[in-house]
Parts: structure tokens; C-alpha cells; sequence
């Protein structure tokens, strides 16, 4: 039986099954510490097996940091997170309560999941502030709040969010004048301002210059413990700076898992990924 299944079992129903009853928004219910669970994930496309009986389990409030080979299925495994890609198999819940498979991909971000894609995605005509404050208003999908002012509390909100993402000074400039790790950071705050109970974030050093990197780790670090964050990334000197836990997965599974330590010097990992002198 499965970790997700054992801890259901032993809840009463009106606990595991909340927002049937009472037909109200479901709570994200990460009692038992983890707040993301997939187990025995497959997915296929035309024969070839992207995740193979994949298990993994992200702790609320952590920092996770996946690598792997091109192919190893990592962008399948947030694509079937976020709503993009249906699984051949598999169970992939957000919480004890939320089943994610079958939920469409706006729903699954309303829920409280944040996905940046590698290349940055802002509205470069806007401002800084225009940008959050966008971001702010659609992620209510109410399209008449397009039309209204920010009350104080948004205002409070993006601000708090520009200084957290460190473009306060910025706030009035273009984003297409901004650099390209200030857009990253830009889409980072698109993303906070709907305040996400998980943030999945693909490659966000690529392209940076070394001062850019290091910004770009004390943010995604300060994030973790308010925000549950999962890096995907290939840049082994940046992981080693963020990572507590490291995943590594090959050819659809979960290879190692543990310290960047541990994982580095795991002999299949070697043998696979890192290489002989990493």
C-alpha cells in the first residue's frame, strides 16, 4: 500500500472528502507533512516510456531540487502535475484531499500551483508593476476586475512582492528594458502574487550571469518554508548552492534521492548523469 493510501485510510471520510460534503473550495490538507504526492506515475507516447512507475513525495514548505539527462521525464512529471499531460497510470495528489489528475490546467493553478517555464513569459510593453498587476488580476478569473482600481491590500501585496523579487526600484521601468535575470524575476513575482502553496520552476539560471545565479539562489531559498519549491535544473554549481534534497531521475524513475552529497557520490548517479570528476 501506498504512503497516500495509508494515511487516507486512516482518516475519517468527512476528513478525506471535505469539499464533496460541504461543496466549498478544498483546504490543502498537508497534516502529515507532505504536501505533494505522486506515486506509480507512467506516461507513454508512442512507446517510449517518459515516467515509468514514478514515485515521489515533496514535503511542505521545502526546497526540492530535480535533475536528470535530457529525457529522464522531468518536464512530463510537471506537465502531469499541472494539467497539461494525462498519465497512463498513476495517482498525483496535492494534499491528502486534491486530486490533481483529470482537473484542467486553470483549476489546478487556482488551487495554489505555480508553474514558470524555462524562458521567461512577461509582458514586455508593460511595466514592472503593470506585469504583478495583471498577474494579480487574472489569476481571479473575474474579467470585470480588469476594469477596477487595486484596492490598498493589492497594492500592499505587489509591493511587498517587488521586494521579494528585489525590482522595487524598477517598478516603473518596461519589462522589455529589464535583463534577462531581472525577468525571470519578474515571472517569479507574477507568480507570488496569487501567494502559490507550490511553485515548480524550470531552469531559471540558464542565461544568467554569475551575479544573476546568485541572486536568483538567495530568492528561491527565501521563498521555501512560506512556499513548497521545486527546481528543475541542469546547472550542477547552482543546485549544490539551493539543494537540501536532490532527485535524480533516469529514464522515468526516481534513480537517487537524498543530500547533494549523497547523491553525488552515489555510483549509478555517477555512472549515469554527473560523470566520473563531478
Amino acid at each position: 500500500m501506498t504512503l497516500l493510501k495509508d494515511i487516507r485510510n486512516s482518516m475519517p471520510r468527512d476528513q478525506v472528502w471535505p469539499f464533496l460534503i460541504e461543496k466549498r473550495p478544498p483546504k490543502i490538507d498537508a497534516s502529515h507533512r507532505v504536501l505533494l504526492y505522486v506515486e506509480g506515475l507512467s506516461v507513454s507516447f508512442d512507446g517510449f516510456k517518459a515516467l515509468n512507475n514514478l514515485n515521489l513525495y515533496i514535503d511542505d514548505g521545502e526546497l526540492r531540487c530535480l535533475i536528470g539527462a535530457n529525457g529522464a521525464g522531468k518536464t512530463t512529471l510537471m506537465d502531469v502535475i499541472t494539467g497539461k499531460t494525462q498519465p497512463d497510470e498513476g495517482e498525483v495528489w496535492f494534499g491528502q484531499t486534491i486530486d490533481l489528475l483529470g482537473k484542467k490546467e486553470a483549476e489546478i493553478a487556482e488551487l495554489g500551483i505555480g508553474r514558470k517555464f524555462q524562458k521567461p513569459s512577461v509582458f514586455e510593453a508593460q511595466t514592472v508593476f503593470a506585469n504583478l498587476e495583471l498577474a494579480m488580476r487574472m489569476n481571479k478569473s473575474i474579467w470585470p476586475t480588469l476594469l477596477a482600481r487595486l484596492n490598498s491590500a493589492q497594492s500592499d501585496r505587489i509591493a511587498e512582492v517587488l521586494g521579494v523579487i528585489g525590482l522595487t526600484e524598477h517598478s516603473g521601468l518596461l519589462a522589455g528594458a529589464l535583463s534577462h535575470g531581472q525577468k525571470q524575476w519578474l515571472e517569479i513575482g507574477m507568480l507570488l502574487v496569487a501567494d502559490p502553496r507550490l511553485l515548480l520552476i524550470d531552469e531559471p539560471v540558464a542565461g544568467m550571469t554569475a551575479q544573476e545565479t546568485e541572486r536568483t539562489a538567495e530568492l528561491l531559498t527565501s521563498l521555501a518554508g512560506e512556499h513548497t519549491v521545486v527546481v528543475v535544473e541542469h546547472d550542477m554549481e547552482f543546485v549544490r548552492s539551493i539543494a537540501r534534497t536532490v532527485t535524480v531521475l533516469h529514464q522515468g524513475a526516481v534513480l537517487a534521492e537524498g543530500s547533494m552529497q549523497d547523491v553525488q557520490n552515489h555510483p549509478a548517479v555517477i555512472e549515469v548523469y554527473l560523470g566520473e570528476d563531478s
